[in-house]
C-alpha cells in the first residue's frame, strides 16, 4: 500500500457504512474520472463499486463485468458510467482492443478494479481507492488523488 494516504475514516469500514463512504468518495474525487479500486482478491472492490454506483444514481442492476470486462450505465441525469474489471485481461494489447484508451478519455467516470492489468494506459490524473481486510466483516479504506 502506497504512503501517505487519505483515510476515509480512522476506524474500520463495515458494509452497512458502504453507503456513506461511496458518498464520500464520490465527493472526494468529483472532479476525476478515472477511478482505480485495488485490493487483494474478495477485499470488496466490486462491493464498493456497486455502493459507488448506486449513490452517483444508477438505478439498474449493478452487476459484476468479471466476464464482459466493462459495464456500462446511466444515472438519473444521462451520465454514462463504465465499470470494469480487468483480472481476466492477459496483456494490455486486450485492453487497446477493447477501446480502452478510448474509455479513459471519454471525461465518463470510469471505475476500474485491477487497474494494475493496464499500467502502462493509466493517465496522467486518476482516483486509487484501496481497500484492505480488517476482519471477515471490515475494510479499511484509503483514498489518494493523482492531479
Amino acid at each position: 500500500m502506497p504512503e501517505q494516504l487519505n483515510l476515509i475514516s480512522e476506524s474500520v469500514v463495515t458494509l452497512s457504512e458502504l453507503p456513506v463512504v461511496a458518498h464520500q468518495l464520490l465527493q472526494a474525487g468529483k472532479d476525476l474520472s478515472v477511478w482505480f479500486l485495488q485490493g487483494e482478491m474478495g477485499a470488496g472492490k466490486t462491493t464498493l463499486a456497486r455502493q459507488i454506483l448506486e449513490r452517483a444514481g444508477v438505478d439498474s442492476n449493478v452487476a459484476s463485468p468479471t466476464f464482459s470486462i466493462v459495464n456500462e450505465y446511466e444515472n438519473a441525469d444521462g451520465e454514462i458510467i463504465y465499470h470494469f474489471d480487468l483480472y481476466r485481461l492477459k496483456s494490455e494489447t486486450e485492453a487497446l482492443d477493447i477501446g480502452m484508451e478510448e474509455y479513459l478519455s471519454s471525461g465518463h467516470l470510469c471505475l476500474i478494479e485491477w487497474p494494475e492489468k493496464i499500467k502502462s494506459l493509466w493517465p496522467a490524473t486518476y482516483f486509487e481507492i484501496f481497500i484492505e481486510h480488517h476482519s471477515e466483516t471490515s475494510r479499511k479504506i484509503h483514498y489518494r488523488r493523482h492531479d
